[in-house]
């Protein structure tokens, strides 16, 4: 089982410079890479300052040239905001500058806070339509002069200039959760992500159940590879209270997001205050105490445990999601633990 780095520029107020937060992202970048990670995934988000990622191409082409072997996610890329000559120039751009080192992940996407504003207000539950346009398309234009008359995007022919250096396609991911985008992603050649959220691991496995459906529906198609990111915190052995710090972050992190999700108040300057805790009185999997048990949280040895099954249940890379408000240097002594006493358990 491989592992990766998923993390935003994650701004809770402005005692932190956007600028510091870039620097804080790569160093951990740096950790990951000096740690044996395949992989480091940054996002697409709008306007939103708990998120800073307006596009994962900048942010990944200058990764690119401060490391050497990481590979280079842009996870996710939401669909219905890019037209496919844009999606397949970029992404082969970034293939270039990195000598081959690019991955896409694509995802219908969720917030209809973004919908509203990049995408004419088209209902969020229909980017699926996109995502299944856009991912034959940009493979299309790889390969070289095509033409396009879908039902969202028409062009002449045309082409992807530059081309990937990874030929014929560089890996394509798709963010999957029912049973019809991972057929989707499974009878198209791409790789899964999948993420349980609060969810214990009983989703984990249903996820995986998901996958092996599709993989067994599409016996023509080479098994891809599956992906699980899920939040996580790794404390020292001696700390019987720090998985809590962790937890608490989370719950904020979660509440933020319904925030964001519910689309019913207007952001100030590009925050919104998380929920309020009374909210979630009847939902515990959002409690401090439900997330210790549900997010990847723990001593060194309780995260080994956990994950050795993980990859016995079949799961080719875990994700190490990054993303719970919790400071810069506590997110770094959490990443170090992972790579320092995790990691070599399954060298």
């Amino acid at each position: 089982m491989k592992f990766s780095l998923f993390a935003h520029m994650e701004r809770w107020d402005d005692s932190v410079s956007h600028t510091q937060l870039f620097e804080n992202l790569a160093e951990l970048t740096l950790i990951a890479e000096a740690g044996g990670f395949s992989t480091v995934w940054v996002g697409e988000h709008h306007s939103m300052e708990y998120t800073v990622s307006p596009s994962p191409m900048p942010i990944l082409a200058n990764l690119a040239a401060r490391t050497s072997t990481i590979r280079l996610g842009a996870g996710t890329i939401i669909a219905p905001f890019w037209h496919p000559l844009r999606a397949a120039g970029e992404c082969a751009l970034l293939d270039v500058i990195s000598g081959g080192r690019m991955e896409v992940g694509l995802a219908r996407g969720a917030y209809q806070f973004e919908f509203d504003r990049m995408a004419g207000g088209l209902p969020a539950t229909e980017g699926g339509k996109a995502l299944r346009e856009l991912v034959p398309a940009v493979r299309a234009l790889w390969q070289g002069d095509y033409a396009h008359d879908g039902e969202i995007w028409q062009f002449p022919t045309s082409t992807s200039v530059p081309k990937p250096v990874q030929q014929p396609t560089p890996p394509m991911w798709i963010a999957a959760r029912d049973p019809d985008s991972h057929d989707f992603a499974v009878r198209s050649g791409c790789n899964v992500m999948v993420t349980p959220l609060m969810k214990g691991d009983e989703e984990v496995e249903d996820l995986h159940r998901k996958f092996r459906t599709a993989c067994e529906a599409h016996p023509e198609v080479p098994r891809p590879r599956l992906m699980v990111l899920r939040h996580t915190h790794v404390h020292a052995a001696d700390d019987p209270d720090g998985w809590r710090p962790a937890a608490e972050g989370i719950n904020r992190f979660y509440r933020t997001f319904d925030a964001w999700f519910g689309n019913r108040t207007t952001p100030v300057d590009g925050f919104l205050d998380p929920s309020p805790e009374s909210k979630f009185a009847e939902r515990p999997e959002f409690t401090p105490d439900s997330l210790h048990r549900t997010a990847m949280i723990g001593t060194p040895g309780e995260v080994i445990d956990r994950l050795r099954r993980y990859e016995a249940l079949g799961v080719d890379e875990y994700s190490f999601w990054a993303d719970n408000s919790l400071s810069h240097e506590e997110k770094k002594a959490s990443l170090e633990l992972f790579v320092n006493e995790v990691v070599p358990a399954f060298a």
